[in-house]
């Protein structure tokens, strides 16, 4: 295993950029509970950009510090958002609820993306930050960590957030056959993740958003 200065450097990089991208996810989730009239989150601290509030010991720090290590790249999750669908405000449906929740989160992942843009080009402007320099490929790289996090939590297999809106958008009558096929999401979420061919399906979008997105801002 390569753990070079400039490696470990790279991998810092890495853990820092998962770690803020994965706080802004969960605290997407954790808000709209929030704002749906369920106190839970706000009980539990977890309606904060506060990195510590979010941050899974394996999922968020010793996963991605060993899957960076040794060069496979691969992805990280936070401590899931507990929010009870039972006491949101009268004013909405408990399906519509759940899927407010679960878009919530990769929704906070476009905002970031486009803020860490945005500061992006408004420092290449000042003059502050180099086009082709280190910080602007850490930049990009923060840019396009958030839309593939984004992409990836919209695959509609449980658990991620787009299972969840798969499920708040089947009918009641068909809610047996989607538990049936919830049941192999786990499987589905290791194909994907695992075969490159399939990892496109997140990926190619990602990298699309990502230039057109720099381009819109003039980078």
């Amino acid at each position: 295993m390569d753990l070079s200065p400039e490696k470990v450097r790279q991998i810092l990089i890495y853990v820092f950029v998962l770690v803020v991208s994965v706080a802004f996810h969960e605290f997407g989730h954790a808000l709209m509970a929030d704002r749906l009239g369920d106190d839970t989150p706000r009980r539990q601290g977890r309606v904060t950009l506060n990195p510590l509030a979010h941050a899974d010991p394996i999922g968020t720090l010793l996963l991605p510090l060993i899957s960076a290590g040794m060069g496979v790249g691969g992805f990280g999750w936070g401590r899931p958002v507990q929010w009870n669908p039972a006491r949101i405000d009268r004013k909405h449906r408990m399906s519509t609820a759940r899927i407010l929740v679960a878009i919530a989160g990769p929704l906070m992942n476009i905002v970031l993306a486009v803020l860490v843009t945005a500061v992006h080009a408004l420092l290449q402007w000042k003059g502050v930050v180099p086009k082709y320099g280190r910080v602007a490929q850490i930049l990009d790289f923060a840019v396009y960590t958030n839309f593939i996090l984004f992409f990836f939590n919209l695959i509609p297999a449980p658990p991620l957030d787009g299972g969840h809106v798969a499920e708040g958008l089947t009918p009641y009558k068909h809610r047996a056959t989607f538990e049936n096929y919830a049941r192999f999401g786990p499987f589905i979420l290791m194909a994907v993740v695992l075969i490159p061919q399939l990892a496109q399906i997140f990926i190619v979008p990602a990298i699309w958003c990502g230039s057109h997105l720099s381009h819109l801002f003039g980078l």
